[in-house]
């Protein structure tokens, strides 16, 4: 309580119920993300050296196939789930009962499909023979990653993510200790150690959170059993649910297709430009595997608050409440600028330094420095997306998106061949330009928000500057030791610089009035 009266002194706004469970959640997932982030550094360091670029490369061609599965028994119903169950909770129980029997029924069918079909999968989609062994291995993780996705759909809801959020770090430790294990038993019986490590540490992980959420269930439901709930039928609850969740489920569906089609043609394009099959999949593995999980590990914060502004923008159109959605707007475009700008200045720096530290690979240093410029159009059309989503405009969310896959393929297409993988990298940053943009005049056109550029944009900019300028002028022999590795000696100087620029944020923060509440 005394951190809630130390936030609404620092910021000058109240805290309504509302806003305090916001902030609650959107701590609680962050906080919990940003441990998973630091796991799964260790993870893909100690998968980099072992399976090796060309391998990661290979796993993630593999993976869009179970994407495309998730997006049609999964992640769509786990979307529908929160949205309905956030305007309907005595209905929660119900949803989620339907929910959970069309989704696993769907994911069972999917399975057999990838399994029973991996050869031609792998040689007529995939256009990578190799991949086929690993094919039913991903197959057998559908099922799980379903039942996990419904639970967690349920629990968001509710709006109550403790669950969803420590179920990311039970998953995350129960897949590194596994295969870790499995990695010192193969080298002791002397297996060659390959992709497929990679492919069951995946398994491992959607078996361990879903039989975590399923124990949490049991002995936490997120309904209180004293509340009064609407008793209804499976064809009553599966027809609303249904409707909500069949666009979506199309919807993602294309634009996972979208993304298949980008990881498929990546690699080949790349052999266009001139690299061999073994030199294009090591690129691909260190921009997927390498360079991109640095940029986005900052996203852990703007996804928690991309998955706790649905329910919320939910809720708050079901009740009409226009000013409850401005406020909320308002608050997401200026905590995205704030982590973008930031973001930018901290992996310009020390982008190169982390990819030879923690990879050994000028290539991932290359990367993580020219994708920073990608991150505040990122969260922005993150956060956007989210409240587009509960505002009831996921047509429009998907158009946008699809815009974005396209732009995207394009220079897959046409700039790949031409200037190799930077072709890529300029792709990624017009398409989510285009969509931070359209996204904000969407939402600009739906809800009255306060847009304030000198405040959310040249301000932080100008404190970042001076940031980066209070680090530099501390001694150059503290800073450069050494006898400190490069890596803790990024981190050190990326710590000074956060501290810097969150201490001057607060201090010139403009006060708001108390009516701008969530």
């Amino acid at each position: 309580m005394k951190s809630f009266s130390l936030f609404s002194a620092l910021t000058g706004t109240s805290l309504t119920p509302g806003r305090r469970a916001f902030l609650t959640g959107t701590l609680l997932l962050t906080s919990t993300g940003l441990i998973c982030r630091v796991l799964g550094f260790f993870y893909r360091i100690f998968m980099s050296r072992t399976v090796g670029a060309e391998g990661l490369g290979l796993y993630n061609m593999v993976h869009p196939l179970f994407s495309i599965c998730f997006a049609l028994c999964a992640g769509s119903i786990q979307t529908a789930l929160s949205q309905y169950i956030a305007s309907h909770p005595q209905r929660g129980r119900a949803a989620f009962k339907t929910g959970l029997v069309i989704s696993l029924a769907l994911s069972f069918l999917l399975s057999w499909i990838i399994a029973a079909q991996a050869p031609f999968l792998a040689e007529r989609v995939l256009m990578e023979p190799r991949c086929a062994p690993f094919l039913p291995i991903m197959a057998f993780s559908v099922p799980f990653a379903a039942l996990h996705a419904c639970i967690n759909g349920y629990y968001y809801g509710s709006q109550k993510s403790r669950i969803p959020a420590f179920s990311q770090v039970a998953e995350q430790v129960i897949r590194m200790g596994a295969v870790f294990l499995m990695a010192s038993i193969w080298m002791e019986e002397g297996r060659p150690i390959t992709v497929s490590l990679a492919v069951y540490g995946h398994l491992i992980g959607e078996m361990a959170s879903a039989g975590f959420t399923l124990i949490c269930l049991g002995f936490f439901p997120p309904d209180s059993t004293a509340q009064k709930k609407d008793r209804l039928s499976f064809p009553k609850t599966a027809a609303p649910l249904m409707a909500l969740a069949l666009p979506l489920m199309g919807n993602r569906l294309l634009l996972n297709l979208l993304g298949s089609a980008e990881a498929i043609w990546i690699p080949n394009k790349l052999e266009a430009f001139g690299l061999t099959n073994s030199e294009a999949l090591s690129i691909y593995g260190v921009f997927t595997s390498m360079a991109l999980p640095f940029v986005l590990f900052p996203s852990a914060i703007t996804n928690s608050m991309a998955v706790l502004l649905l329910p919320c923008a939910a809720q708050a159109r079901a009740q009409q409440n226009e000013r409850r959605i401005g406020a909320m707007v308002s608050m997401s475009l200026r905590y995205s600028c704030y982590m973008g700008i930031l973001c930018i200045g901290l992996f310009t720096l020390f982008g190169g330094q982390l990819g030879e530290s923690v990879f050994h690979d000028p290539d991932a240093g290359f990367f993580i420095a020219a994708l920073s410029w990608l991150c505040p159009f990122m969260y922005l059309a993150s956060t956007m997306g989210s409240i587009l989503n509960g505002l009831g405009r996921t047509s429009a969310t998907f158009l946008l998106n699809v815009a974005a896959m396209v732009i995207r393929l394009a220079f897959v297409v046409f700039a790949i061949p031409s200037f190799g993988i930077l072709g890529y990298l300029w792709g990624m940053l017009a398409s989510e330009l285009v969509l931070a943009f359209l996204c904000c005049l969407l939402v600009r056109r739906l809800a009255a928000f306060s847009w304030d550029g000198v405040n959310m944009l040249i301000k932080p900019s100008l404190l970042l500057i001076l940031s980066i300028g209070l680090y530099l002028a501390i001694p150059e022999r503290i800073r450069l030791s050494s006898a400190v590795p490069d890596f803790l000696t990024a981190v050190f100087g990326m710590g000074v610089i956060s501290l810097c620029y969150g201490g001057l944020l607060l201090l010139f923060h403009q006060r708001r009035p108390p009516a701008d509440t969530l």
